[in-house]
């Protein structure tokens, strides 16, 4: 925890946030802090700043807040992603949000199992804990969203074209003949499928949408690796 992540609900007074739970087992268990210390903090979707922690008991910390910076300016990208295997969608909702992506579409796929969609890790609160994970790593607060479109041809027909208007569109996908561009510095929708890779059918369906297919060599990536290889390779500002 780079930095301590304050909710609305934390706030006891304009400049005064108390933590409990994970957050104070951190601050006291692995930075040691003491009254009268000052730590990273930032509000959700608002500034960072510091903490001065002016109590400390077994239970919870209190600290007095000054908020006087901006959190790092988010990615101009979309990332729309076939729901991976539930053993990795945590590590990946973590990376995506300390890389700075704040838009997270999650679809289906043909190779996608059922089960996926059945994880724990899609209810709200296990999706706020990880995003906030990713966030606290990163130092940043804003929070991405995350959208659920659990059938492909409707959201690709219905919704895709618009996500993709005034913006370079992407499909990662191996065998595709253009290499992943880099250093991009306008908006960009990006499209990864699930281990295997889209089917030829759902990759022309994207096309179709005004995607162009890329890929990233002849090597092929699970998804945990290839997602933030081709974030860092799109964007030089996300590292």
């Amino acid at each position: 925890m780079n930095l301590a992540l304050l909710f609305d609900s934390d706030f006891v007074d304009a400049d005064r946030a108390v933590l409990r739970g994970r957050r104070l087992t951190h601050l006291t268990s692995v930075i040691k802090v003491a009254t009268g210390d000052r730590v990273p903090v930032g509000r959700v979707d608002g500034p960072m700043g510091t903490g001065e922690v002016v109590r400390l008991t077994d239970s919870e910390a209190e600290l007095r807040v000054t908020l006087d910076q901006p959190p790092p300016p988010p990615l101009p990208l979309t990332l729309v992603l076939a729901m991976p295997r539930p053993k990795m969608f945590r590590r990946i909702l973590q990376t995506c949000a300390a890389l700075g992506v704040k838009d997270l579409w999650l679809i289906n796929s043909y190779k996608v199992e059922k089960s996926f969609w059945q994880t724990p890790w899609l209810s709200e609160d296990h999706l706020r804990e990880n995003l906030v994970l990713g966030l606290e790593q990163a130092k940043d607060t804003r929070m991405p969203a995350v959208h659920i479109r659990k059938l492909f041809k409707p959201f690709v027909e219905d919704e895709l074209p618009a996500l993709l208007a005034g913006k370079q569109a992407l499909v990662a996908h191996p065998g595709t003949s253009v290499p992943c561009p880099a250093h991009l510095e306008e908006p960009a929708v990006l499209c990864v499928g699930p281990e295997g890779g889209f089917t030829d059918y759902e990759v022309g369906k994207l096309q179709e949408a005004g995607c162009q297919g890329v890929h990233l060599g002849p090597r092929i990536l699970r998804v945990e690796t290839a997602v933030p290889v081709l974030i860092s390779r799109l964007f030089d500002s996300c590292l």
